[in-house]
């Protein structure tokens, strides 16, 4: 990870911010999480302003988290029928994993018109909320999320949005896990097309992308993207399935102690394998397809 250790970005930085797993069950998929050393958070149910009433109204997911000391991961399920559960259910019949990953910046509509400038099809802002338990009662997670058409990202949703509520998001008592997990480093995308997708999201980003072996890199002020061809996959992580072109395959955690981390996964039941400073596990089903790597500094990965 680089030297920032703020929660969020200012000025014109960006973040790898969170990724999200879609699933058919959000209690089989916190017990997963649990099994695997991470302190999920309660299930939350998304809610949005109505665009004619202004009521807010479920969004149609709902989701649980695992909060770390520099980012998040979130399982998100479907909650209504409304346009935006119903493209969530459409996603899930492909298969069940990561189809969400989110970038953070200091002002989301500052990203919008920059989104829309660099020609992509653009969606209305949004204004999401959820409803948090804290220490002493209860409190309103809020965010202003930009997002691009469908498809405009093949990956699936890809979006940048502003945290409105640090303190609720990232409340002290959900920062500690079993095993160690203290930040999101990297996420790890598998394409047909390497180039076409290092211009696409260079252009989503504002970020180059830079060569690495048969891949690219992305190098955002907290995090990167990285970009393999399937023979590179392969070779870096055996046995993990690639359901479609592109995959959102997995994603880099920095945890305090690599032994600690194996022995909370062998507790759990998760299969894992160490290679040198970094452990590999499949997800377990109940979270879907794909990885996670820990490690105790991001130097530590292959990739680095």
């Amino acid at each position: 990870m680089s030297d920032i250790e703020r929660q969020l970005p200012v000025g014109h930085e960006i973040f790898l911010d969170h990724v999200g797993h879609f699933v058919h069950d959000a209690n089989a998929a916190s017990a997963a999480l649990t099994r695997a050393g991470f302190a999920p958070t309660a299930v939350s149910v998304q809610v949005a302003p109505d665009p004619g009433d202004g009521k807010l109204r479920p969004t149609g997911t709902g989701n649980v988290t695992a909060m770390f000391r520099r980012g998040y991961m979130e399982v998100l399920f479907k909650t209504a029928d409304t346009p935006l559960g119903l493209e969530f259910a459409a996603s899930l019949t492909q298969f069940s994993g990561l189809h969400l990953a989110a970038f953070s910046v200091a002002d989301a509509e500052a990203a919008h018109r920059r989104l829309a400038a660099a020609g992509f099809a653009m969606r209305p802002l949004v204004y999401f909320e959820r409803p948090v338990t804290t220490a002493t009662g209860s409190g309103t997670a809020a965010f202003t999320v930009t997002r691009v058409e469908r498809g405009a990202m093949a990956e699936g949703r890809i979006q940048i949005l502003t945290h409105r509520t640090e303190d609720m998001v990232w409340q002290p008592r959900w920062l500690d896990h079993p095993n160690g997990t203290q930040g999101l480093v990297d996420l790890l995308i598998v394409v047909a097309d390497v180039e076409e997708a290092a211009q696409r999201f260079a252009r989503f980003t504002g970020r180059p992308a830079t060569p690495r072996g048969q891949g690219r890199s992305i190098r955002l002020d907290r995090g990167r993207v990285e970009l393999f061809t399937p023979a590179e996959f392969a070779a870096l992580l055996p046995g993990i399935a690639v359901p479609r072109l592109p995959f959102i395959a997995g994603y880099a955690l920095r945890v305090a102690a690599l032994d600690r981390t194996a022995a909370v996964l062998r507790q759990g039941g998760v299969a894992f394998r160490r290679d040198g400073g970094v452990l590999v596990a499949g997800f377990p089903p109940d979270i879907g397809l794909g990885a996670w790597l820990f490690a105790e500094a991001a130097m530590d990965f292959p990739w680095h």
